[in-house]
C-alpha cells in the first residue's frame, strides 16, 4: 500500500497552543486519532477568529468539510503542549485546504501533519458556493488561484 505524503508550506501565519488532556488518550497510552482531529478543529476555529471569522460566518457563508488527511510522526502524551500551526492553500473555485503542522512545544518534536479540505456552503440554501473574494484577499497571492 502506498503511503500518503503531505508536503508542508514554508509559512504558517498562525499557531495555537493546546494541551493534551487525559481524555485525549486512548488504550495505547497516547493521544488518539479522534482527539487529534478535535484539536485541529479547535486550532482552525482560533485561526478563523484571528481574522474575525467563524466556521459559520465567512462573508455570510459557512464551511463544510470535504476530506481530511492526518500523517502521524510521533506519539503525544497527557500534559504535553502541542503547537498547531495553521495556514490555508490549494484554493479552487469552491474551497481550499487548511493545513496543519503539529509539534510538541518543549522539544519541537513533530507529532503530525494534516490537512482538511473545505468547501464554502450556504446552510440556508443547502448549496456549495464560490470562495468569497474577501476571504481570498486575506492570504498571499501565491496561496490563491490566479
Amino acid at each position: 500500500m502506498a503511503r500518503i505524503k503531505l508536503d508542508l508550506p514554508a509559512e504558517f501565519p498562525f499557531a495555537a497552543e493546546l494541551r493534551v488532556r487525559i481524555t485525549d488518550v486512548n488504550y495505547g497510552g497516547h493521544m488518539g486519532n479522534d482527539s487529534l482531529l478535535g484539536l485541529l478543529h479547535e486550532a482552525r476555529v482560533r485561526f478563523l477568529a484571528h481574522y474575525g471569522l467563524s466556521e459559520l460566518d465567512i462573508c455570510g457563508l459557512g464551511l463544510i468539510m470535504a476530506d481530511s488527511v492526518i500523517l502521524y510522526k510521533s506519539e503525544a502524551f497527557p500534559g504535553e503542549t502541542l503547537v498547531i500551526a495553521v495556514t490555508v492553500n490549494d484554493f479552487n473555485k469552491y474551497g481550499c485546504d487548511f493545513v496543519y503542522r503539529v509539534t510538541e512545544k518543549t522539544s519541537g518534536r513533530e507529532v503530525a501533519r494534516a490537512k482538511t479540505g473545505f468547501v464554502f456552503f450556504d446552510y440556508q440554501k443547502r448549496a456549495v458556493q464560490k470562495v468569497p473574494q474577501a476571504f481570498l484577499d486575506l492570504f498571499p497571492h501565491d496561496a490563491v488561484p490566479a
